[in-house]
């Protein structure tokens, strides 16, 4: 029976309240909250800007186009011709220039305010990343694939099946290292400045690092400071199906570079998730 208040009404019970054990914890997603819809919206994101198609499937096959009629392009250079080492370059710069853009968007998904929605829900920075680096990867695979398309077509590369479809995966997997880069830029640098920072850059660091011009061809001087750059070691990497040439200085900068960006790139992404 309720107990009686002076009055003669009945006095209110209290409510009860659950206990601390039966509230259910919070399951948390596997994989950090990685998912195939999740990349899926991320990759056709991309698909829809246009900058970032001129980028993929334009400019590298307009460059290669641009230099196509040039003299001495038979000449045999590894397991084919010059053609076929110009081919491989332009499909690096392409790669590498859309696998940066892909990952500087960071910088416009926090000048918006979405990293910071993405940071409310469970959706780990580790996925986060990762499913940057495949939609840079994706993104990259096109542009490598356009440059390729637009060879055949022209018929001037010769090189072997085997060394062409070997120099893709390739140049590919060098893509990765700019796709560092782009995420480390991003975070770096506020809204559109990364890409205003990365389009000269690489165009700089590609001159440099013997993508465009051939690496012997340089002065001294140049040559050495070439040497220490983004581009030279990735580059030789891209190409060494071909040329069948990768000095041992070529790979430690390559790894070396890759290493700085993926660090550089999770320091500053430690810094930004530190914030709510």
């Amino acid at each position: 029976m309720s107990a009686m208040t002076p009055a003669g009404t009945p006095a209110a019970t209290p409510a009860a309240t659950p206990a601390a054990n039966d509230v259910p914890a919070r399951r948390v997603p596997p994989l950090g909250a990685f998912n195939v819809t999740l990349l899926r919206i991320e990759l056709f994101r991309m698909l829809r800007n246009r900058r970032t198609i001129v980028f993929t499937l334009v400019l590298p096959a307009a460059l290669l186009l641009t230099v196509g009629n040039q003299d001495g392009w038979d000449d045999k250079a590894g397991a084919g011709n010059v053609a076929a080492y110009i081919l491989i370059s332009m499909a690096l710069y392409g790669a590498a220039l859309t696998a940066a853009a892909t990952g500087s968007m960071v910088a416009m998904e926090r000048a918006l305010g979405w990293s910071r929605q993405l940071r409310l829900t469970p959706l780990h920075p580790i996925a986060y990343i990762l499913t940057k680096a495949l939609v840079a990867l994706c993104m990259g695979a096109l542009a490598i694939a356009m440059v390729n398309l637009v060879g055949v077509l022209q018929g001037r590369a010769v090189m072997p099946t085997g060394v062409w479809v070997g120099a893709a995966f390739v140049t590919l997997f060098c893509t990765m290292t700019f796709a560092a880069l782009g995420v480390f830029i991003g975070y770096l640098v506020p809204g559109e400045n990364a890409m205003q920072i990365l389009g000269p850059g690489l165009a700089l660091l590609s001159f440099l690092g013997g993508v465009f011009i051939p690496i012997d061809q340089y002065a001294e001087v140049v040559r050495q400071v070439a040497y220490w750059t983004p581009m030279y070691g990735v580059a030789e990497v891209a190409r060494s199906p071909l040329t069948h040439e990768l000095p041992w200085f070529a790979i430690v900068n390559a790894v070396g570079w890759f290493a700085v960006f993926v660090l550089g790139a999770a320091w500053r992404m430690s810094k930004d998730t530190a914030r709510v």
